[in-house]
Order: C-alpha cells, then structure tokens, then sequence
C-alpha cells in the first residue's frame, strides 16, 4: 500500500502554478484514479497501491498525486513503526516516472477515469494541492483506516456535490478474511500479521471499510453511481477504465520450502525425540529449554509491547499472549537453575496449566489463531513436562 521515498517529488509552488492556476479549463481536466497491483515480495507492497492522476492535456501536465510516501532512514523509523508512528505524506510526482517504477517491479497498474463536473474537479484538484503542501500533507498511517486507499476516496467523496452510492458486495467479510485473500502465496508474512493481529480484524466489516484495500476500492468504484442532492439523475463515478501497465507472467518459486505449520510440526517432532531421549536418560537437556523459552519470551515480549503500548489499530487485546509472554524470558534464568539442580519448578506448573486450557478453549477464542501456533505450544508443554516428571523421578 505504499511506496518508498524513492520518487521524485514536485515543488509545491510549480504545482500550484500549474494545477490550480486561474487560466485553467476545469472541462479539459482528467482525473483518475490508480490502482496498482499487489507485490510480491516486500511486505509493503502486498496489497497493492492507490494514487490520483491529474491530466491537462493543454499544459502537458501530468501528475500523480501519492499518499505513500514514508522514508525508510527517517530517525527512530524502526521504533516508531512498530509503536504505530509512522507519519506518511502526500508527495506529487511527474506520471512517467510513477509508472516506470511498476513496470520496473513487473506490477500491473489500472487507471479508472472518474465522472467529475467542471466543479467537482476543479475542487479536487484544490484540495489535493492543498494537502500537498508542507504543512498539510503529513498524516498518521493506520494500515485499516487511514491509509493510501482511504485517503484518496475520502478527497474524492469531499469535493462532490452530490452523494455516492457504492454497491455492497459479499457480507459476511473480516479484515483477517481480506488480509489472506492478499497473502496466499507469502505465508510467512500473513503468519506474522496474525501473530500481531488480535481479534479485532476478526468481526465482520462493512463495505467503506473493506475499501482499505486498493484492489476493493478499485471494485467498489467501477460500481458506484453518484446521486444528486436534490435526487435528480444518477451518473457513474467511474467513466472508463484501461489498463496502463500489463504485468507479465514470472516464476514466482522461490523463498523457504516449509510453509509456517509445517516447520511448526518439524520442530515439535524434534522436541519430541530429544524430550523422549532426554527421560529415558533421565538428564535434563536444558539447552533446548533455554532456546524455546526463550525465544517465546521474544516473541511474548513483542505481543505484549504491541497490545499495551503500540498505537497500531487491532493489536489489543491478543489471546496469543497466553502462549507468548514476557515472563518465559524473565523467568527462565530461575527455571534452567533449578532444571539443573533437578528440582521442580513452580513455573513449568503453571506453564502447563495455561497451556492445556488455552489449547482446550481455542475452538471458542474470538480471536483466528494461525494452526502453526498449535505445535508450537505443544513444544512449551512438551518442556515444561519433561521437568516435572524428570524432577519427580529425581526425587523418589
């Protein structure tokens, strides 16, 4: 859904000049929208692009107007992207060049003409102007609802004189449900956004927010009709649509062999054998205890950091915090002591107790929860297991 800084940018002052200028034919005027197709590899790029294109044929001005702007060396950007503050901007850019960078990246990109009065374009093109100035044009990202699909609609919606109707489509919709639809073939990455995604993006939406997507927009557009205030004739939103770059089939193969259930159930196999060689031996393995526990306690860490501190929309409340917490790394210096000591552990207890009951209420949970975090809480219970029963047998 957005781009890097990477595009060259116009001064505001020649856009201005250009855009908004008094001599300007509003009939002459061409505004579109864009929708660009998804990536395939950076995470960013996996639900495509939205951007307005503004032509004047008379001028020879042709610009794109893109609300994806962000700057990847900008100060602190990892940390304040993970805290949910990113800022973006609407940056304007020549179209040639907007185009080039997805043919380039082999993405398909539609233009859809939009069905505007003198007016309503000439009021359009103000108020994109308007916002692209230093002083307007950044604005906080919120990748449900405030984003470059939203943002370009919602410009769109202000400057019309009357009121669209936009055409429901399938009920029954989750953001969770649109967020697979876009990561069928990066199962790594939707694992990772339902990692953070809590049971918020699990309830059904309605068609405007299903719109965060530009591929929904897109749709939605291509159906919409705009009604007069008084009631009079209905007109399409959209006039015509083409297609300005055409993406060519290419081997999409590539990137890790296992899916994430699958290297899940790999590794508890594996903890399975060495629990198993570890109690016929009786000998504590408590390397591979340091290791799962402590990459959980990561793990827990970065879900409760996003679900009590993180401004990012659906992250809080996240049932996977009953798996992943803080308290696996906090406590698992005292746990490997007394693992070696071959005493019990309180905390292996109380492990597998919350363990068995998360496992036991998952089918009721309001939350979608990834499959592949099944054996992976199994690897947990598994360990913390194998210390109660070891530190019993010691004891006898």
């Amino acid at each position: 859904m957005i781009i890097a800084i990477g595009l060259w940018t116009l001064s505001v002052d020649a856009i201005t000049q250009s855009v908004v200028s008094t001599d300007v034919d509003a009939d002459s005027i061409r505004l579109s929208l864009l929708t660009c197709a998804p990536g395939k590899k950076e995470i960013y790029s996996l639900f495509g692009h939205t951007a307005v294109r503004y032509e004047y044929p008379k001028k020879h001005i042709d610009l794109v107007f893109n609300y994806g702007i962000f700057d990847f060396d900008a100060p602190h950007f990892i940390w304040r992207f993970v805290k949910g503050e990113t800022d973006y901007w609407l940056g304007v850019t020549d179209y040639q060049r907007f185009v080039a960078e997805y043919v380039y990246y082999n993405r398909s990109v539609w233009q859809q003409t939009l069905n505007l009065t003198s007016e309503e374009k000439r009021k359009l093109a103000e108020r994109l102007v308007e916002n692209a100035r230093p002083e307007n044009r950044i604005y906080r990202y919120n990748f449900l609802y405030d984003n470059c699909a939203t943002r370009p609609r919602d410009k769109i919606e202000e400057c019309l004189n009357s009121k669209i109707h936009y055409v429901g489509s399938d009920k029954g919709r989750t953001f969770r449900d649109i967020i697979y639809e876009h990561t069928p073939a990066n199962e790594w990455a939707r694992f990772g956004m339902d990692f953070c995604l809590g049971p918020e993006v699990d309830k059904q939406i309605d068609d405007r927010q299903k719109m965060f997507v530009p591929l929904y927009l897109m749709s939605y557009f291509a159906s919409a009709t705009i009604t007069d205030n008084d009631g009079g004739d209905e007109r399409p939103l959209v006039s015509g649509t083409c297609t300005l770059v055409e993406e060519e089939k290419a081997d999409d193969s590539g990137g890790f062999p296992l899916n994430p259930f699958q290297t899940a159930l790999l590794l508890l196999f594996i903890v399975a054998f060495i629990t198993a060689f570890g109690l016929k031996k009786r000998k504590h393995i408590w390397g591979v205890d340091v290791v799962l526990f402590a990459a959980a306690g990561i793990c827990g860490c970065l879900v409760a950091f996003l679900a009590f501190f993180s401004e990012h929309p659906a992250v809080s409340p996240n049932y996977l915090i009953f798996v992943f917490h803080p308290l696996h790394l906090l406590c698992l210096p005292f746990v490997i002591r007394r693992e070696i000591k071959g005493q019990k552990s309180l905390y292996h207890l109380l492990n597998i107790l919350v363990l068995t009951l998360f496992m036991l209420l998952w089918v009721i949970i309001p939350q979608r929860i990834d499959l592949a975090v099944l054996p992976l809480g199994l690897c947990l219970l598994l360990r913390s297991a194998n210390n109660l029963i070891l530190s019993h047998k010691k004891a006898k």
